[in-house]
């Protein structure tokens, strides 16, 4: 399975490419992570659950960084197993250009799946996958600019005091 999508978020490149690099802002983006630990020059390890259809499972596995270009572009490549469910692999080239005062993010996705998961059929695991790619990305998205709207995010929500907390030590502003 392959996609590829564009998406326009309101900071540098420099801070794009940093939450990129960051084992917390990974676990907030991926979907259904346990934990991501590691880090951008030796690699992550993570946990992932996910419902795929009928199918169920926690996958561990690696998660990598490479033809790191700093500020412009990176290659994330991962590879889960997920017990009986079977494996999950794949990566993404992502690409950041700085544009109308924010970064245009570019991405080309690739994944397969093999077990369990492979015999649900294409359209299923197809769907899922690019639930999952853009999911990741708008996670990546809110954690970088903030939740759409401020009814969205209650004040004691503390998952968006870690995220701002974050976003402060990155950019040393709030």
């Amino acid at each position: 399975m392959q996609m590829s999508d564009t998406r326009q978020i309101a900071a540098s490149p420099a801070q794009v490419y940093a939450a990129l690099l960051s084992p917390e802002v990974l676990e907030a983006c991926v979907p259904g992570a346990q934990g991501v630990t590691g880090s951008a020059e030796e690699g992550f390890e993570a946990t992932v659950v996910q419902k795929v259809g009928p199918v169920k499972a926690t996958f561990k596995g690696a998660v990598t960084l490479s033809d790191l270009v700093p500020d412009q572009s990176l290659t994330i490549s991962g590879e889960g197993k997920g017990g009986a469910a079977g494996f999950a692999k794949g990566g993404a080239e992502v690409r950041m250009t700085a544009k109308d005062g924010g970064t245009e993010l570019s991405y080309d996705v690739e994944a397969k799946v093999g077990g369990k998961l492979a015999q649900l059929g294409s359209r299923i695991i197809d769907g899922f996958a690019k639930k999952m790619a853009d999911q990741f990305f708008t996670n990546l998205q809110e954690t970088l600019e903030g939740p759409a709207t401020a009814e969205e995010a209650p004040a004691d929500d503390a998952p968006e005091a870690e995220k701002k907390s974050w976003l402060k030590r990155l950019t040393g502003k709030s």
